[in-house]
């Protein structure tokens, strides 16, 4: 128990034989159980996950029939934190690389404050720049920044971190089964999350690399498929939270912009073809796309304003 909070600890686990043991030997006292979810791993994780199951009774083992992704390793970590009443799950990957000194800085604002989800920020940590693999730092900054777009949790950072602790409100709220399976399962699930109004908190946690873990963060892999999932969930949360749950007029300063920025483009497609063409630049047509393009970026940022202002609670 942690603080009177029933705390479980998902580990999702593909491929990690040499660090599991350090992952889960490492687990504070107050820890009640350790969910160790089997990716279908290729390796000897499973039988490392059934000796360290056989050691230390607070240690439950689930495995996959095919693998799913961290993210679907999470979500089944997840669902049985939801269906034994946990008060509390977090994660903490089996690849050694999350501090357990952290976990009550975590735990605190779900325990005591009654935050639905605390995430660490290594971003703001002292050690962050020179620890942090450069590729892996740049590329969560970009991610981070998009990521706060699509979230509408503006005050967050670092969204590719997975140490977090999640409330057992957020767990019954969220469909698991929907959620993103794969590298961007944080990114999906913050946006699901400000759907249910759920407040969000960032703590600064210590980087962990050069342990004998193996990244599996590729950029030319990673941004791209992300940068797609996190505007088709930026579309599903304007919808799901301005039009269908609660009529609001930021959805349509949103859309409006979006739709001219595509006159825009068309505009400027019709200039590009007339001075390739006929070597002439039209001023109207060139006056209407900068009044165009103008209107569109203050409608959008008048919506992106009023979607700050309404998440700027949810702390």
């Amino acid at each position: 128990m942690y603080k009177s909070k029933s705390l479980c600890v998902v580990v999702p686990a593909y491929n990690e034989e040499i660090l599991l043991a350090r992952t889960v030997t490492g687990m504070p006292e107050f820890v009640d159980r350790i969910v160790v979810v089997d990716d279908r791993s290729t390796d000897g994780t499973p039988g490392e996950a059934e000796r360290l199951a056989a050691e230390d009774p607070r240690v439950v083992v689930l495995t996959h029939a095919e693998n799913q992704g961290v993210g679907g390793a999470i979500a089944t970590g997840y669902k049985w934190a939801r269906d034994n009443g946990m008060d509390m799950a977090a994660v903490m990957a089996g690849d050694g690389q999350m501090d357990p000194a952290d976990l009550p800085a975590l735990c605190d604002p779900v325990a005591v404050e009654g935050v639905d989800y605390a995430k660490g920020n290594r971003l703001v940590h002292a050690e962050a720049y020179e620890s942090i693999p450069k590729v892996r730092f740049f590329g969560n900054a970009v991610l981070s920044f998009l990521t706060k777009i699509s979230s509408g949790y503006w005050h967050v950072a670092d969204s590719q971190t997975g140490y977090t602790v999640i409330s057992k409100r957020a767990l019954a709220a969220v469909d698991w089964d929907r959620m993103y399976r794969r590298y961007g399962q944080p990114n999906d699930l913050l946006v699901r999350l400000n759907v249910e109004d759920m407040r969000v908190r960032d703590v600064p946690v210590r980087p962990v690399y050069n342990i004998g873990e193996k990244s599996g963060f590729r950029p030319h892999k990673v941004l791209w498929p992300i940068s797609r999932l996190l505007i088709r969930m930026y579309i599903w949360r304007l919808w799901k939270k301005y039009m269908i749950r609660d009529a609001h007029p930021l959805f349509l300063f949103i859309l409006t912009g979006l739709m001219l920025f595509g006159l825009g483009f068309l505009f400027f497609l019709r200039l590009v073809y007339l001075f390739m063409s006929q070597g002439q630049m039209p001023e109207i047509t060139l006056i209407v796309l900068l009044f165009t393009v103008f209107l569109g970026l203050q409608s959008f940022l008048f919506g992106v304003w009023m979607d700050m202002d309404r998440n700027k609670e949810l702390r």
